[in-house]
């Protein structure tokens, strides 16, 4: 079952159940999904939902920390339950020992030596691990590795 059939499986189950709050994070991710396929003119595959997910997830990370900020403690809560849906889709995080192999791995196949090669090699990294890694912790480890 491709990721977007099963959001909205999700989404017809959240209606059924009269859960509310997940309901609207599902049309809300599923709304996205629309709108990219829109302005893209194609059929997103399971890693550009993946992508549109993240997106979002980090719109509202962001967003939940704004509202910590300002002691919105009731739309806060509304960010972390969209998180928690949104998150639910997202394939399994690596860890770090396996984003280092794989740094290690694309370091052999490109021989980059130095900080300046840190573009070619996040080129590498990025098809990689996009959906499996944090990006930032990656970059974050490759300027370490490089540096």
């Amino acid at each position: 079952m491709s990721l977007k059939a099963r959001i909205t499986e999700d989404m017809k189950a959240a209606m059924k159940a009269k859960d509310s709050a997940r309901l609207g994070a599902i049309r809300l991710l599923l709304a996205a999904i629309k709108q990219k396929e829109v302005d893209a003119r194609v059929e997103l595959d399971d890693a550009g939902i993946v992508a549109v997910i993240e997106k979002m997830t980090k719109q509202r990370k962001d967003s939940l920390a704004q509202y910590e900020a300002a002691g919105r403690a009731d739309l806060a809560d509304v960010e972390k339950a969209e998180i928690a849906v949104l998150t639910a889709y997202l394939p399994e995080k690596m860890d770090e020992a396996g984003i280092q192999s794989a740094i290690e791995a694309a370091l052999a196949a490109t021989g980059a030596s130095g900080p300046a090669d840190m573009g070619k090699l996040m080129g590498v990294l990025k098809p990689q691990l996009a959906g499996k890694a944090d990006m930032a912790l990656v970059s974050k480890l490759v300027k370490a590795r490089l540096g």
